[in-house]
This record gives C-alpha cells, structure tokens and sequence, in this order.
C-alpha cells in the first residue's frame, strides 16, 4: 500500500525533533560541538532519507529519537549525540565507517562499530547472532562505555515503538529485551530504563497479566494517595522541624516487579503490600549525606516501627553500580508494611542515569569513587573477554547471571573488602582473588571455621583459601560457581584439556581407519558423530581418547554401512511423511489435526512442548528445533525468554485453529495444590476434578510435611476456560488451599 505523506509537515516534524536534541543538551554545547552535531544530523538525514520505519514514519525520527534519550535521559555529551544520530548509517545504508572517521574522528567511528550488529558470518545455525552481537558490543563497552549506553538508548526507543512490529518481531524483540538489555541498564546503574524495559516487555510477552496488573493499579489509585499522604504527614511535620530541604513521594511499584512478586510468592494482586515505596530525596552538601540520611532514617522510625530484616544500607557501602540509598520497611497505618527509600538529591540522579550521572559530580571525591566503580566492573568485563572462543551463549548465560543478582560483602584474611553476588562460593571468592588461586582452591575458612569448596558465602564473612599443588579444576565445580570469571576460567581449562585428548584420539581413530584401509574423510567422520550421537568431531576423539568410546568396539567399515542404512531409512520415512500430507490436503477445515496453524500453513509437523504443555487459549509460538520439527511453546513458558532471545531467527509465529474451542480434543496440563492439611482436603480436590466437573486425570501425586501439604495433578482438559473455572472452584471451596498452574522446567 502507497503511504500518502505530507513532506512539508514531516520535515517540520524532523526540525522540531532535532531541535529538542539541542535543547535536551543541557550543559552549554560550544560553537564546535553545535557544528558537529548539526553535520552528524545532516549526514543522517541524507542517508536515511528513502528508509521509513515499519510505522511509516521516516525512519530519520529514530536516530533523532535515540539522541533524545541520551541527553535528556541519561545525561550524555555531544560524542554521544553525535554517535546516537548517526548509530545506523554503516549498518543500513551505503555510508562507510572510513566516511565517519574522516568526518568525526577515531573515537566516533571506534563506538559507531560497536554499535553495528554483525552480519552473514554465521556459517553454523546452532549460534545465536544476538549473542554474538552481545559478545561484540561488550568487548567494546571494555574501551568505552558510551558504546553500551547508546544501544540501550536505541533498544529502550525500539521497545517504545513495538506496536508497529508483527507478533513474531514483538516477542523476539521483547524476550532479548528481558533477557539481555534490562539486565545490563540495572549493572548499570540506569534503574528508570530498566524498569520502563521490563515493564515494556511484560507488555508484549504476558499482555494479558500486564493489562490486569495495570489496570489493578489504576483502579486503586485514589486509595493507595489517600494512604501515602495520611503516611506522610507525620514524616513531614517532623522533617520541616529539623530544617531539612527535601522532597517526599510515593511512587507504585512497576508492573514487572509486582508480577513477579506475585508469581514468586503465589499471591493474588490484593495481597501484594507492598505496591509502592515512599521515598525521601533531601538537598543537602556531599559532607552531610550520610549523617542527613540516618537523620531521616530515625525521623521515619521514630514515626513508624521498623522490620529489622529489611534494613539495606547503601550508603555506607555503595553497590558495584555506583547506587547508593537507604532502604527499609516499616509497619505503616492498618497494618501495611511500607517500603521507605532515603536519599540525596545527588545520589537520586545516580540511582536514575547510572554512572553517566557522575560527570554532573566531577569535582567531588564520590565521582572518583563511582569512576573507580565503573573502571573495576569494566576490567572484569576485560577479564571474561580474554577467553575470546568462548561459545557466545555461555558467554551471554555467564553474564546474565551475574547482571540481577544482587550483591554481597565479604572481606579478605586482611581485611580487604570484596563485592561478590549473592549466592557465591568460596570457590567464587578464589578465582575473583586470582585465577592460580581458584585452580588450586581445595577448600577454605570461612570465620576461622574450615569449609568446602561449594560453601555459599554470607554478607561480612571473612574467607580464608586453602590450596593444594595437585589439584586441578573439575568438571563439577560448573554446578556450583556463579560468577562469570569463575565460570570461564573453568570451562577454559577444560577446552585445553579436551583439545590435548582430542589429539590423542584422533591418532587413534586415524590408525583404525589406516587398519581397514578406509579414507579418513571430513565425510566419514560427519558419519561417526551421528553414530554416537556426539555434537563435534573434537568431543569424538575426546572420547576415543578417555575411553568413554569402547576403542575396541570402533570398527570402522561396519559403523559407516549402519550410518549409511540409516540414512536411506530416514529418506523412506520422509516419503511415506510426503505422501500422507498430500492425501490429508483435501481436508475441508483446512486446520492442521490437533488445532495450530505453523506461520501460515497448516500441514508442518509439530509437536506441543512437555515443559509448559500449552493448550487452547494460551498464547502459543512455534520453535524449530533440530531433528524433531516444530515445537509449540506457551509465550509465557519457562523456557521462552531464553530460547527467542538467543535463537530468534528459529522462532516461527503459531496459533490455535478456532476448531479446537469446540472440544474436538482433550489437552495434557499440571496444577500445582498446596495449603494447610486437614481432613478431606485431597477428596474436596478430587471430587471437583473427577464428579463435578468430570475431567480426566492422569496423575496425582501430594504429601504432606509439617502440618502443610503439595502436591501436583496431572489433567486432560479442552482450554483455559476449563482450566480456570477448575482453578476457581477448587479456591472457592476451601480457603486452606492454593492452586496454580505450573510448568515442568
């Protein structure tokens, strides 16, 4: 369809866009860096000027866009507007990186190719290009930031946009999002992008438990004000006495983070207390913070009882992000637990724009401790990048664990503080001191008490490593150890040692070939890696060489015929495949025979995934996997943040045929029953399940601990309508019992 557009008001619309860029520079630009932004937009206007956006806007206003975010948002300089208006042109038009470093110099053209995804050249379909590109903006991010704070610039714009994507674009681009990018804006320090990203893509991924959760909230909204000012009225008459200048406000939690709560205690939205969080940002100078901030604290607790447990003081102690605040939680009016946040005006506009922020606090000593920060995170990143073979999604996977998890102190045998995420060993702690250290790590003392390697480390513990000359990694330490470094260093000694018995193991099967006098072909070994179902010829002779493979048992002629009639098998079947489809064509539904249209065709095998069991009224995608079709996943299964993150281009959109609402067939689904244990509680369960509403079940397996019970039942029903009036029935019957539906991970 030709779009019908007025060029004088789009162009007027491109002025009033770059216009606010300039204005949303906030430090005064010099006449040089007006002139080159003003060329930078020039040159993108000129390169962009046929692309439109699948909007049909012109695709210009992206990039203006994304400068937009960058100044007004985070808070950068004219490099990176000048690098944000042109993050584009190489990748998409004809303009060469050689043109830019002319026009702008090293710096801009060294952060444009980090912002430039890599294109065709993938041989192998089994990488993901997303984590590739990933891998590649990190190893940038290691000589300049900007590189990583522009691309969340540009992906926070994209997911703004998303509405104009189809289905299958909105849920690839939605699970990288949650996957990668709200991650990496949190290491950041960039909290406002990274709840707007989560949120954004809780949109498009759970559109139907977001719509429910916001408009919850909006619902409740005069209530929750009436409650947050009747809080603060104390806070104030108190504050106002001390002569303090502040500002104090409730904000509602975001939508993302109360889902997640609700998922992960298994409540219902009214028993989530904590929907929003006061917080109070006073104005005073660097050398009061602390005493201003504990100040407030007690005027709070003086005001309000306080939960012990909930205490988190990071002022004292920064996080690794440069973030630093009081939080706690204290007993409010009618019983509510209320979150209280206390701040500074300057340590608020770090928690907002991350370590872009600290430039504004350039001549304070805390803007050298947040640059020591970033420098100390950076060489980590460094760190992890010199094991540059690793596979890209551990690489990704290693990362990603290490971005969310929150933080713990612990201190060396000399009193030296070192930052860890949660839930790291003493085996973690070895490798962050050094990389010998880890190799060697036998166990250590942990408070003078001695512990093994897999001992999980708490806030303030002193650790001590033991070491041993003999020892050397083991395979199962990966079970274990959450750090990225602690990972890579493992899984690199492992490389090494499976490359020195690859080569012993190829010399063996060389010989065995030479024995039966068979040609030692790429082609034959392709045959001997299906025939023991191995995923590379270095494994296969890593297993030659470890006798995993039974050498006696490798004879050669007969493994490639039995390869060979498998492959002719295999070619029989998919005739017999052929002919069926083609007598099934005359179906008049025109629906494949379980009910899910695969893209637009109805006849490609598929098969529905065992670890969410989706049926009729799930939102549903396609998957191609290797060697057994098309699987069908519920949008919001375990698993599929992860596989349409870092296999996008393998996701194939699906949906229900509307034949299958009319009960032409039962599907597999799990609840999960808990509650407290009384008498007749499994047969109030049952009874609903098997006599009232007569659905059939598979499989039913509870027990019983402590006064409390769990169970999980195995059902065959039409669609979430029957599912959830099953749910309904079961919670209206007795309020000693929770259900849920649950996936099998």
């Amino acid at each position: 369809m030709q779009l019908n557009t007025d060029t004088e008001k789009e162009n007027k619309e491109i002025v009033k866009a770059y216009r606010n860029v300039i204005k949303a520079c906030k430090r005064n630009l010099d006449n040089h860096d007006r002139r080159q932004i003003r060329k930078a937009f020039e040159m993108a206007v000129d390169a962009h000027k046929t692309m439109r956006r699948k909007s049909g806007e012109p695709y210009i206003l992206h990039p203006l866009a994304v400068a937009q975010i960058c100044a007004e948002e985070i808070g950068l300089g004219p490099t990176s507007i000048i690098c944000a208006l042109l993050h584009d042109v190489v990748e998409d038009t004809d303009v060469k990186l050689e043109v830019i470093t002319l026009n702008f110099g090293e710096k801009v053209a060294r952060i444009i190719d980090g912002l430039t995804k890599i294109s065709g050249v993938f041989e192998q379909q089994d990488k993901s290009i997303q984590a590739e590109n990933f891998k590649k903006l990190l190893l940038t991010l290691s000589d300049d930031v900007r590189v990583i704070l522009i691309k969340l610039a540009d992906r926070l714009h994209n997911m703004r946009t998303l509405d104009s994507m189809s289905a299958k674009s909105q849920l690839k681009i939605a699970s990288e999002t949650q996957y990668v990018y709200a991650p990496l804006a949190h290491r950041l320090g960039l909290y406002a992008i990274k709840t707007e990203l989560e949120d954004l893509s809780t949109k498009y991924l759970e559109p139907e438990k977001y719509n429910f959760v916001k408009n919850k909230l909006q619902e409740t909204k005069t209530q929750r004000n009436r409650y947050i000012k009747q809080f603060i009225e104390p806070l104030i008459e108190e504050l106002d006495e001390e002569g303090l200048k502040y500002e104090i406000k409730g904000r509602p939690k975001s939508i993302h983070s109360i889902l997640s709560k609700m998922k992960k205690q298994d409540i219902p939205f009214e028993e989530v207390y904590d929907l929003f969080a006061i917080r109070v940002i006073i104005d005073t100078e660097y050398e009061n913070e602390k005493s201003d901030c504990w100040k407030v604290y007690s005027i709070v607790t003086n005001n309000y009882r306080p939960n012990p447990d909930r205490l988190r003081d990071w002022v004292s102690t920064p996080k690794a992000n440069g973030y630093e605040s009081l939080h706690t939680t204290v007993m409010g009016p009618k019983g509510k637990w209320v979150e209280v946040q206390v701040r500074t005006r300057r340590m608020d506009e770090i928690a907002e724009k991350g370590f872009a922020a600290h430039w504004k606090y350039k001549d304070s000593s805390q803007a050298n401790k947040q640059e020591a920060g970033l420098e100390e995170w950076l060489a980590r990143v460094r760190e992890i990048l010199e094991n540059a073979d690793q596979n890209a999604l551990d690489f990704l996977d290693d990362f990603k664990m290490n971005f969310f998890a929150e933080e713990i102190f612990v201190f060396t045998p000399k009193g030296e503080l070192r930052k860890l995420p949660a839930n790291a060993t003493i085996l973690d702690f070895a490798f962050d001191v050094h990389s010998q250290l880890g190799e060697k790590c036998i166990g250590g003392k942990v408070n003078n008490k001695l512990v093994p390697l897999n001992q999980i480390l708490a806030n303030g513990d002193q650790v001590e490593i033991l070491t041993s000359t003999k020892q050397t990694p083991k395979d199962e330490w990966l079970n274990f150890v959450v750090t990225a470094k602690a990972k890579s260093k493992i899984r690199d000694w492992q490389k090494q040692v499976k490359l020195r018995a690859s080569a012993m193991g190829k010399e063996i099967l060389e010989r065995k070939f030479t024995q039966e006098k068979v040609a030692f072909t790429s082609e034959a070994l392709q045959d001997f890696i299906q025939y023991f179902k191995l995923p590379s010829v270095t494994e296969l002779y890593a297993q030659i060489a470890e006798e995993k493979i039974d050498r006696t048992k490798i004879h050669v002629v007969e493994i490639l015929q039995a390869v060979k009639q498998q492959k002719l098998d295999h070619q029989q079947e998919v005739k017999q495949q052929k002919v069926a489809k083609a007598a099934s064509k005359g179906n008049a539904s025109g629906a494949s025979k379980d009910g899910v249209i695969i893209g637009d065709d109805t006849d490609l095998p598929y098969s529905f995934s065992k670890c969410c069991n989706p049926i009729p009224g799930d939102e549903i995608f396609g998957f191609i996997t290797v060697g057994e079709g098309v699987k069908i996943h519920r949008t919001n299964c375990t698993n599929a943040i992860s596989l349409m993150s870092n296999y996008g281009y393998r996701v194939i959109k699906a949906k229900w045929a509307s034949q299958v609402f009319e009960k032409a067939r039962a599907f597999t689904t799990h609840i999960k029953v808990q509650g407290i244990d009384s008498v007749g509680i499994v047969s109030i369960i049952t009874d609903i399940i098997s006599k009232q509403l007569r659905i059939n079940m598979h499989a039913i397996q509870i027990s019983s601990n402590a006064g409390m019970f769990e169970g999980n039942i195995q059902l065959e029903v039409y669609d979430t309508a029957q599912l959830e009036e099953l749910m309904n029935k079961i919670k209206a019957a007795s309020p000693l019992i929770k259900v849920n539906r649950e996936d099998l991970v």
